[in-house]
């Protein structure tokens, strides 16, 4: 139903944690200790994520949502327990896509990155620290987000040097050679990786909620708000 946001929920093999993930909107996902705080928690976030939305052109029919769908429930990982992050695919992650649908996920990760740089000059650049002192800067933030993304993109034959995406220029050439790499894998049917095999969706979903979690993380910390 158009008006239904599809959920998944992936489950720590010890039961620590809970992964939401809403498979039709790549980025949208957040973990609990429970079933019930891990959809709630996602619910939560969607007028954040409406943000990436209005950034893709899909805003009228991501606020058309009125109601959440549980459609599958699946084994996560021991890193699914520690972290509270989605690391294991779906059913709807191992399905294929046509090329329709797979330009409609890289539009929604091309929103996710775009939010991300807008969040990243409007911040502070002193970030608000933990209650012991501790916590990254935004530039840290940022080199990290990047950094882990370029490990992802190797998984695809993308191979952008190093500090190269800490240019406007080298980033814009890093995030078109990521899509034109996933696209180009998509037309054969490859999966992403040589040893770890990621469906595209998990590649694409993965990259989305990396860069938002860490875009709200800057948000959350800007010392600006405060």
């Amino acid at each position: 139903m158009a008006n239904q946001l599809r959920v998944t929920l992936e489950i720590g093999p010890k039961g620590k944690k809970v992964v939401a993930v809403a498979p039709d909107w790549p980025g949208l996902e957040r973990g609990a200790k429970t079933e019930e705080a891990a959809i709630e928690r996602l619910q939560s976030y969607l007028p954040r994520y409406a943000q990436v939305t209005k950034l893709a052109g899909m805003d009228g029919e991501f606020a058309a949502i009125i109601t959440v769908d549980l459609v599958e429930q699946y084994l996560g990982t021991g890193s699914t327990d520690f972290w509270g992050i989605s690391f294991a695919f779906s059913s709807i992650d191992r399905q294929d896509m046509s090329s329709g649908e797979l330009e409609r996920e890289l539009t929604l990760m091309r929103a996710c990155w775009a939010f991300f740089d807008d969040v990243r000059l409007r911040v502070s650049a002193e970030m608000q620290k933990g209650p012991r002192g501790g916590g990254r800067d935004r530039d840290h933030i940022v080199q990290h987000t990047l950094h882990t993304e370029q490990g992802w993109a190797k998984m695809i034959g993308v191979l952008t040097p190093d500090g190269a995406v800490l240019t406007d220029q080298g980033l814009k050439a890093h995030r078109d050679a990521y899509c034109h790499a996933i696209r180009d894998y998509h037309s054969q049917g490859k999966l992403a990786g040589k040893m770890a095999k990621w469906p595209l969706r998990y590649l694409i979903r993965h990259t989305a909620y990396h860069t938002l979690d860490h875009a709200w993380e800057m948000e959350d910390k800007d010392l600006t708000r405060r």
